[in-house]
């Protein structure tokens, strides 16, 4: 899908057609990242919100033993 590249004050804009909103989902604030992935190629991908980055912490997390009480002291030394 061609896109045109347009100034933008100092810096240069391109317009993401509807199928790359659809398929990123993105919505408006929204943070992105755009990286080179080759000569004359990138990639673009939705940044993962606050609240989706928590939701894969919390998933990750896993129970303590019984009985596991947290020895900051025992922490530092390691």
């Amino acid at each position: 899908m061609p896109m045109q590249v347009s100034k933008w004050g100092d810096s240069l804009a391109v317009r993401l057609p509807d199928e790359v909103v659809r398929e990123l989902e993105l919505k408006e604030g929204d943070q992105i990242e755009i990286r080179v992935a080759g000569k004359r190629e990138v990639e673009v991908k939705r940044k993962m919100t606050r609240e989706e980055a928590l939701a894969v912490i919390r998933r990750l997390q896993r129970p303590l033993p019984p009985g596991y009480k947290f020895n900051r002291r025992d922490a530092y030394e390691r």
